[in-house]
């Protein structure tokens, strides 16, 4: 091969050699033995990835999009050179190909990316100016088992703190989930680590449908072809799970069997209404729970309302339900009709005026959802992301508890949709020592003020108050040390200050923006570069298992997760070490994993078998998944995890929540779940200053913030910032014209897109872009990432991350 032949992406072997230095270092590539054990990825295939002919080679793209997309990749002379995708199955619905999506698609550029981690490093710098000099394996994994020893020495086993990242959330041995991954199996073993519960995603309904229902569950997105009306308040499949390992195309063949009208609620005109819904209803960010409360009392006025299973199967719905020891009139009827604390019935004309939807808009909306049944009523996840987001939550639960379309085919809970999945046995990360823990997004409290940290005011569970403030941060595969996290100016002053957190270690394929604040940074292997077994995620009816297999050697010394921190293990002890790796490589974790699998589900091809397949798929045997379904046929026999077993309108436990904990201005925990206009909102009296209400939305082009550096994607989607044409008039912005968004917290650069398909007084961007700032200088963003202006004061109940909640001012540069 000559020094100038193209390689895949685009990318010339010159280019390649001279990019792939890190810290001045310029090497060429080349393939590195495995210790421990593992073999040579090569050798996981045979001689799929040798010699000159072509092969393919079964992969996935396994990142947090809510798919998992299997990809199939052709293979020349080590180099992965074209992608395509699942073609088995048929194009039918339940038994069709798992199509990936353009990003899927693209993984060939992020394999051979220039701008790859090839060895491992270490600060030189300070904190955040992504200074680094190369360093050996042997001096990186010495140099973080010393630290990890010198910490839990010092401070105890509660200042360790695995930080939340979803890079690879859907691998199984490359998991990168910080409570499911090898790192915590790795700290399991060494006495433990601080927890942290909740997700970025899914914070504020994961906490609060509960008090609901037990659970968060949904019907599966299939079971609409039994419905006769879909009413989604935020949810965007086409846009958050586009692929065909998604839901878009069972939301789309399930209308065509059913013919059910769509109504989609959101600010936003988004592509899953894009000329596919029957009608879309702009809506005020935050104000979701206020439009249901006006439709609550429509149904209850046109007697519209299911009385007989609000009798039967719910709590709190009315006098007759009302627990003990709740105040007379606390029901939720009571509260709607305005004969509740507040003495505001919401009417409406109430609701038409907070959340911008005409009155006679939510009059026929209410007389529709009372008439059509089943009605499939969801919730995406960007409206619990919000101020005072669980209780935005359980309010849209109710429209379905009120109608009794719980429990049935064609109806839902209120939930996102859920999913059939196929047997997995994930890999086993032992118990943790450490029962405390706290809010995935309180982390950077945890650091500054970690002792102060309580209970009833904080959110700490396991104990009243944390003992330490967090010293020693794990980073694997995931983005949000920075770039995903709340106020990034806020969090890089925290960060760079190396004398409260003390150690922070990253494992990443890129210099991502999280990883510019790492002391130690260890290139790791992408999935399609190791083996691992992976199942679908949210696809319906229909579930699946994907055998990924590497699709190359390891190229530079890049290594694969279980074997970094098996030598870690290796450091911290030799019973450390063999109770982190039971004497298995990872290939002998897969298969024993495996074993187990198949002797619970004896249906499921032998392993080498699947490792040809690729993909195995299986229809669901019940045919679509129904949330309580055994609840709704025999509450007594099937009670919900609820305290009474019943749906609990009415929640005793949030009302002694809401009694005991110390809360903010603004924050509301209600037994009810009542409307409450929270900070930032469209009411605050900061709009006087910051007039228009900041949201973000998932990008197309990116999933989080995996595939940002992409050229081909950030060319098909550009970054933008959304602004209805009358925002746009008053402060002279022309389509196309560069803006700066500011507020109190920062300021971003972007080009703005100025569209009806935006409501007035509303602006949004993608999220997910990488933060390009100089943080020594005037620290403005020109990569447009969002999380410069978001606010970090956390949600009331789960101390989650309202990151939907900003208000932002817009001006032409």
């Amino acid at each position: 091969m000559s020094t100038t032949q193209q390689q895949p992406g685009g990318i010339s072997r010159r280019t390649l050699i001279k990019s792939s230095a890190i810290g001045g270092l310029a090497l060429a590539a080349g393939s590195v033995s495995l210790p421990f054990g593992i073999r040579p990825v090569a050798a996981a295939v045979g001689d799929a990835v040798s010699g000159s002919e072509d092969s393919i080679v079964w992969g996935a793209c396994s990142v947090n999009c809510g798919s998992r997309c299997a990809l199939r990749l052709h293979v020349r002379n080590d180099e992965v050179w074209r992608v395509e995708t699942d073609n088995t199955g048929e194009d039918i619905y339940g038994n069709h190909q798992v199509r990936a999506c353009l990003r899927g698609r693209s993984i060939r550029r992020r394999m051979n990316h220039p701008e790859r981690l090839n060895y491992p490093m270490k600060r030189v710098g300070k904190r955040g100016e992504g200074k680094f000099e190369r360093i050996s394996w042997q001096e990186a994994l010495d140099t973080i088992a010393g630290q990890l020893k010198k910490t839990v020495e010092q401070y105890g086993n509660e200042s360790v703190y695995i930080n939340y990242s979803s890079g690879i959330v859907g691998g199984n041995i490359t998991r990168s989930s910080p409570y499911a991954s090898l790192v915590a199996r790795l700290m399991n073993c060494y006495g433990g680590f601080l927890s942290h519960y909740g997700t970025y995603s899914t914070a504020q309904i994961s906490c609060a449908m509960p008090y609901t229902y037990g659970s968060n569950d949904g019907n599966s997105t299939s079971d609409i072809e039994n419905s006769k009306l879909v009413v989604m308040f935020g949810n965007n499949p086409a846009e958050t799970r586009m692929s065909g390992g998604g839901i878009t195309y069972y939301l789309e063949q399930a209308r065509e069997r059913s013919n059910a009208r769509m109504i989609v609620i959101d600010p936003r005109y988004t592509d899953t209404a894009a000329g596919r819904e029957d009608e879309w209803l702009p809506i005020r960010p935050g104000t979701d729970a206020a439009l249901v409360a006006g439709l609550a009392w429509v149904l209850i006025n046109e007697d519209l309302v299911d009385q007989p299973f609000l009798d039967k199967y719910c709590v709190g719905y009315d006098e007759k339900t009302l627990p003990a020891g709740a105040p007379a009139n606390g029901h939720y009827k009571a509260w709607i009709l305005g004969q509740g604390d507040d003495g505001i019935a919401k009417t409406p004309q109430w609701a038409s005026q907070i959340t911008g939807i005409p009155v006679d808009k939510i009059i026929t909306l209410a007389r529709e959802i009372g008439s059509a049944k089943p009605a499939y009523i969801c919730q995406g996840w960007g409206p619990q992301r919000q101020a005072n987001g669980e209780q935005t939550a359980r309010a849209i639960a109710m429209l379905p508890i009120l109608t009794g379309n719980v429990g049935i085919h064609g109806g839902n809970s209120g939930a996102r949709e859920s999913t059939y999945t196929i047997t997995i046995e994930r890999m086993p990360v032992l118990e943790n020592p450490v029962k405390t823990s706290i809010s995935c997004f309180s982390w950077t409290d945890a650091i500054t003020r970690g002792p102060e940290m309580t209970a009833i005011r904080d959110g700490v569970r396991g104990k009243e108050k944390l003992d330490v403030p967090i010293k020693f941060i794990w980073n694997y595969a995931g983005n949000t040390l920075i770039n995903q996290h709340s106020d990034i100016n806020r969090t890089h002053d925290i960060l760079q200050d190396d004398s409260q957190c003390e150690t922070i270690v990253v494992i990443e394929n890129f210099m991502t923006s999280s990883a510019k604040y790492a002391d130690i940074l260890l290139p790791d292997l992408m999935t399609v570069e190791q083996e691992d077994i992976i199942p679908n995620d949210y696809a319906g009816n229909m579930g699946y298992l994907i055998f990924i297999q590497p699709a190359t050697t390891a190229k530079f010394e890049r290594r694969p997760i279980y074997w970094i921190m098996s030598e870690v293990a290796k450091r911290l002890g030799p019973d450390i070490h063999q109770r982190f790796t039971e004497g298995r490589s990872q290939r002998q974790w897969l298969e024993h994993l495996y074993a187990k699998m198949r002797a619970r589900d004896p249906e499921l091809p032998e392993f080498e078998a699947l490792r040809a397949m690729g993909i195995y798929k299986r229809r669901d045997p019940n045919g679509h998944f129904v949330a309580y379904r055994d609840f709704r046929r025999d509450p007594d026999a099937h009670p919900l995890k609820t305290p009474s077993g019943k749906i609990e309108i009415y929640s005793q436990r949030l009302a002694e929540i809401a009694a005991s904990w110390e809360l903010a201005p603004d924050d509301v925990i209600s037994p009810l779940p009542v409307y409450a206009s929270g900070f930032e909102s469209w009411d605050a009296p900061q709009r006087g200053r910051w007039p228009l209400q900041m949201f973000g939305f998932h990008y197309k082009a990116r999933t989080h913030s995996t595939y940002g550096n992409i050229d081909v994607l950030q060319a098909a989607c550009r970054q933008e910032v959304w602004l209805n044409p009358i925002d746009a008039s008053k402060r002279g912005i022309a389509n196309g014209d560069r803006v700066r968004v500011f507020n109190e917290r920062g300021e971003v650069r972007v080009a703005a897109k100025v569209t009806p398909r935006i409501m007035p007084g509303v602006t949004a961007m993608g999220q997910g872009a990488w933060h390009q700032a100089d943080m020594s200088g005037d620290r403005i963003d020109t990569g447009a990432c969002m999380n410069t202006l978001t606010t970090h004061r956390p949600s009331p109940l789960a101390k989650g991350n309202p990151q939907h909640s900003n208000l932002v001012e817009i001006e032409k540069i």
